[in-house]
């Protein structure tokens, strides 16, 4: 990868989104670190990497809000003159069964998880049209494949990803801009680690690698679809997920 690259990750100041910032600082990419609410971790992030000879600024933006993830981009821009790849990683959950489910349940995880990278997707696509040049990565998930049982508004919000990423590849692969989804499966993540010990039995039982996966190896994939080597990669929705979707 150049090291003129810039690459936007939404939702970067923890788990996947921190691994994946630091693989693509690690290939000398300069990064620009959005978080909503973690301005420490942030914050620390940015310090590492740039500790490391690396390139990264922390901005913070509620990417659920039209106005804020345009005006993030913008400030992306502003801060490096390009912007080669945007990483829509940012996501909450607010799992429960739809019975229970509130309708502020639905909301807050379909704006998070869906709007924010419309939003996104949105504001990055004209100077990466204007370059002809782009890579868009879109973190899915193996909820939004197979479904899961008390995440109907999260395996919806993902779901809805995937459809948003082909339909951009078809979009947008004459401009010479990729659009991929990326589906983990169960990764350690904090997420997963306050998870009963029957539960990670049971959802063990269900991986046939038999294991949760590593933020490194979401990032891994990450890392390669921004890359020279993806070049002739788009609309596709890659699991990691130790074979548990197939």
């Amino acid at each position: 990868m150049s090291s003129q690259q810039t690459a936007l990750v939404t939702g970067a100041g923890r788990g996947i989104g921190r691994e994946i910032a630091m693989a693509l600082a690690d290939a000398s990419v300069r990064v620009v670190i959005n978080y909503n609410n973690s301005a420490a971790s942030a914050n620390a992030l940015v310090d590492e990497i740039c500790n490391q000879g690396g390139e990264a600024v922390a901005i913070q933006a509620n990417v659920a809000d039209f106005s804020q993830a345009s005006n993030l981009v913008k400030q992306t821009l502003a801060q490096w003159g390009s912007l080669d790849v945007l990483v829509n990683n940012a996501g909450i959950t607010r799992d429960t069964l739809l019975v229970r489910m509130t309708e502020e349940d639905w909301d807050q995880v379909l704006d998070v998880n869906l709007k924010s990278y419309f939003n996104c997707c949105r504001a990055a696509a004209r100077p990466m049209i204007k370059a002809r040049n782009g890579r868009i990565i879109n973190i899915a998930s193996v909820a939004g494949i197979m479904g899961n049982a008390g995440q109907a508004n999260y395996a919806a919000a993902k779901a809805g990803v995937i459809g948003l990423t082909k339909s951009l590849a078809r979009e947008l692969s004459s401009r010479g801009i990729t659009v991929n989804a990326v589906a983990p499966g169960f990764i350690e993540t904090d997420m997963t680690s306050v998870l009963h010990t029957e539960v990670r039995e049971r959802l063990l039982k269900e991986i046939p690698m038999g294991r949760f996966g590593k933020t490194r190896d979401v990032a891994q994939l990450v890392k390669f679809l921004a890359s020279p080597h993806s070049d002739y990669i788009t609309g596709q929705v890659i699991a990691v997920d130790g074979g548990m979707s197939m």
